[in-house]
């Protein structure tokens, strides 16, 4: 295949996530009782995909001009302002207020965010700092933009007597030792409700983090810093808006903000209003200095025209009008609410199924999914799927998609683990 370019014959395989949902859909439609645990999608209990009624009835009455025209190369203006303030919630004000400039591009979801931030913040060949558990696409993101990956571990060791969630010391570590040999230092942290996991820091842990960070970014001012929130699941956490009320606190402890620093959100809007397939998302960034973030705006601009020309208009246009009003908003959020709490069931009931059988799960709090962590992850989803429950193995362990499973086969799943472990595998 001369004409495939070297790098293209490097982009081999099956995205593995995908491969064992093909799995469990093959044993289903052989007559099994199955239990899917793959799909990064919420489902309902009878096993259908999860619309938030409010966002697709609007859909539905939106002009036919808002489906067929181009939308802005930067993103409508409406929805880049709603992109903000979904990232920073009530936060948004203060920020603004105590000098803080922020700006936005519109992506085709926050997959393209990602692509926006390791296409412009990292010097090719670079590392990007990530944590030891991670969403696997990270990697493909990364490489086709010619850079590494350095991790730091998910949670402090055992050890470390450390009660927070954040292993600071190591964090630091690869902060500096990155600083030391690159131009630039990036981190994408997908945090609240981390996939493949479901954990979320703590307030004490994310202020410990960002301080480090902007420290770090003080001590090398020649280097560029850029602290990336992937925000893809925030609006089923707790606390969706920790990481803009974490920032407000430092600030106001007055602890200064490095000019060498840029803190990045990437929103996507597929998971919080349930519009997997129309590609909505947006890059959010926050810096001291408006000529900055106005730079910035035009620099995605480019990006996004030279890869994907311009993001999908329609949700652009539609949820901007839904969230311009009280009414809309509350609409809207009355149904997140009831898509949360079906994700607060089956968490709540598989941290107490798995306890009962001494299965030792990560710590899990928000989100879509929850994690087992094992030294050989596809002996264990080997063992499950053999009861048919599929689950995903992934580097480190298996990733149980409480998404998808319905809550009366939630101890089944616990089940199927605690088998799986006893078998030894």
């Amino acid at each position: 295949m001369q004409y495939l370019a070297s790098h293209g014959h490097e982009k081999t395989g099956n995205d593995v996530i995908f491969s064992w949902l093909a799995r469990y859909q093959q044993a289903a439609a052989a007559g099994a009782d199955a239990v899917n645990g793959t799909v990064g999608a919420l489902l309902e209990d009878d096993g259908s995909l999860a619309i938030n009624s409010v966002v697709d009835a609007a859909l539905r009455v939106a002009p036919a001009p808002e489906f067929s025209a181009y939308a802005p190369l930067k993103g409508l203006p409406s929805f880049l302002d709603l992109a903000v303030t979904l990232a920073l919630g009530d936060h948004r004000e203060g920020l603004e207020r105590s000098g803080v400039a922020t700006g936005a591009t519109a992506t085709p979801g926050g997959s393209g965010a990602l692509f926006l931030a390791a296409s412009n913040f990292a010097e090719r060949g670079d590392a990007v700092l990530l944590r030891d558990r991670h969403w696997g696409p990270y990697a493909g993101f990364l490489k086709g933009c010619s850079l590494e990956a350095v991790t730091y571990p998910l949670l402090p060791s055992p050890e470390s007597d450390d009660p927070t969630m954040f292993a600071r010391g190591s964090f630091v570590d690869q902060l500096e030792a990155m600083a030391r040999k690159q131009r630039t230092v990036m981190t994408w942290l997908n945090d609240p409700a981390h996939n493949p996991t479901g954990l979320s820091l703590p307030a004490e842990s994310r202020r410990d983090l960002l301080v480090a960070f902007m420290e770090q970014a003080m001590r090398h001012e020649h280097v560029g810093h850029t602290l990336l929130i992937d925000a893809a699941y925030h609006l089923y956490a707790d606390e969706p808006h920790g990481w803009a009320e974490t920032i407000t606190e430092v600030l106001d402890t007055g602890l200064p903000w490095p000019e060498n620093m840029l803190i990045c959100f990437a929103v996507s809007l597929s998971k919080s209003h349930t519009i997997y397939g129309l590609r909505t998302g947006a890059l959010v960034y926050l810096h001291p200095e408006p000529q900055s973030v106005g730079r910035l705006n035009d620099v995605m601009g480019v990006t996004g025209r030279q890869t994907w020309s311009a993001a999908p208009r329609i949700a652009q246009h539609v949820l901007s009008e839904l969230h311009a009003t009280s009414e809309g908003g509350e609409a809207w959020s009355t149904e997140r609410d009831r898509l949360a709490d079906l994700l607060l069931q089956r968490r709540q009931a598989f941290v107490a199924a798995c306890t009962a059988r001494n299965v030792s799960i990560n710590p899990t709090h928000d989100g879509f999914f929850a994690w087992y962590e094992c030294d050989d992850p596809v002996a264990v989803a080997e063992a499950c799927a053999s009861r048919h429950v599929y689950l995903v193995p992934l580097s480190g362990g298996v990733r149980i998609g409480l998404c998808a499973i319905p809550l009366k086969h939630v101890e089944r799943v616990a089940q199927a683990l605690k088998e799986a472990v006893e078998e030894g595998a």
